[in-house]
């Protein structure tokens, strides 16, 4: 037997839009890939700035101030007392963090003069020095003063001997002080040296490296040999 629809349920039904078919949608995501050129350009650049760091020199902050007093060899381990050898100092220079000091013997202060040293613990012949004596107001002639030096200086000596290149300059700091400025490029090493009159007495500060080292340390060695100054030029 068929069933049977009311009149207005079968026109409920007639009026009754079938649904439309729900749409699809595909939503594409375009790949971008950066030009060649702007990789390149990044790698260069990356790679620019770890040189940058791995061959860095010292900055300020990775030295640290010398006060040397130039006493005599009577006088030799201090002033005594409370005084501290930045108040007695007679010149400075920078030393590298991480640098030894040399003991400097009584008797090799009163030979030939040293009054202080530092040295590169991995290469202990890269080191700068003060040699001072007494009794000069004021500066020979600029090859005689380095002659006079190499004097009681055997390895300073042997490297103006063998050196290829000697050069040599007067200069004058802004309190009108003058400086001698000698630079000494030998056969496998190198060496650059300031002189100077103050106090009575002549300073003479050397800093000196192996070829090797002179070739890697260059810029910081240079600041070394800049940094030197005597009492009243600091």
């Amino acid at each position: 037997m068929a069933a049977t629809l009311s009149p207005s349920a079968a026109l409920s039904a007639a009026q009754k839009p079938p649904s439309p078919p729900r749409p699809h949608h595909h939503v594409t995501i375009p790949l971008t890939r950066p030009p060649s050129t702007n990789l390149t350009a990044t790698l260069t650049a990356a790679a620019a700035a770890a040189a940058i760091l791995t061959t860095a020199t010292p900055s300020l902050a990775d030295y640290h101030i010398y006060y040397g007093t130039a006493a005599s060899a009577a006088n030799y381990g201090g002033y005594g007392g409370n005084s501290s050898k930045k108040d007695s100092a007679e010149y400075v220079y920078d030393v590298p963090d991480g640098w030894k000091e040399r003991l400097v013997s009584k008797v090799e202060k009163g030979t030939n003069g040293t009054d202080s040293e530092f040295y590169n613990p991995k290469k202990k012949s890269e080191k700068e020095y003060l040699t001072f004596l007494s009794g000069f107001r004021q500066l020979a002639p600029k090859d005689a003063v380095l002659n006079n030096l190499a004097l009681s200086d055997v390895d300073l000596q042997d490297l103006i001997a063998s050196a290829d290149d000697v050069r040599s300059e007067e200069k004058k700091d802004e309190n009108g002080q003058v400086y001698y400025v000698y630079e000494i490029d030998g056969v496998g090493a190198h060496s650059l040296i300031s002189v100077t009159c103050s106090n009575n007495k002549l300073y003479a500060h050397f800093v000196n490296a192996p070829a090797p080292e002179w070739n890697r340390d260059q810029e910081t060695l240079r600041h070394l040999h800049e940094s030197f100054k005597t009492v009243g030029s600091f």
